[in-house]
């Protein structure tokens, strides 16, 4: 699978783990940045990893932040995307096999690397089989579009 990886300066380090670990999987890794720990903003590269997979040139993402909210804030503003924060394997799983989230997003100040690999692996590690699942996601995508279509949604 081809996936996504980004992060801010919190979250570098442990980006540079998650991205090694979903390469010694047999994954392909493309990375958004941040590339140091020097102060980066995180909304770019989520609209970035975001737009490709609407795009279609990346299967999945992966975004961390100091909290894991602000990316998933950022990337779900890119229409089309549902992106979820997970900090275990149950919402990781959950959040592709109940939601077909595109993306999760992680904490580095909430969990460790070595869970956040965990989760990585247990998000990649399962695919949305529709179900009562897919009418719930279609409601979804749906209003998203007429919010679209009407220019606002307040």
């Amino acid at each position: 699978m081809k996936i996504g990886i980004g992060s801010d300066h919190n979250a570098f380090q442990m980006k540079e783990e998650v991205k090694s670990y979903i390469t010694s999987l047999g994954h392909e890794v493309i990375d958004y940045g941040c590339y140091s720990e020097d102060e980066a903003d995180y909304p770019g590269v989520a609209f970035s990893v975001a737009t490709d997979i609407t795009a279609g040139n990346l299967e999945r993402g992966i975004l961390l932040c100091g909290t894991g909210i602000g990316m998933s804030i950022a990337a779900n503003k890119v229409p089309n995307i549902r992106s979820a924060q997970c900090h275990d394997v149950y919402s990781a799983e959950r959040a592709q096999l109940s939601n077909n989230a595109q993306i999760i997003t992680m904490g580095a100040k909430i969990i460790g690397a070595e869970l956040a690999k965990k989760v990585a692996e247990a998000y990649l590690n399962v695919s949305f089989q529709g179900g009562n699942s897919a009418r719930k996601i279609d409601q979804i995508m749906d209003k998203e579009r007429e919010f679209l279509l009407q220019g606002s949604c307040c």
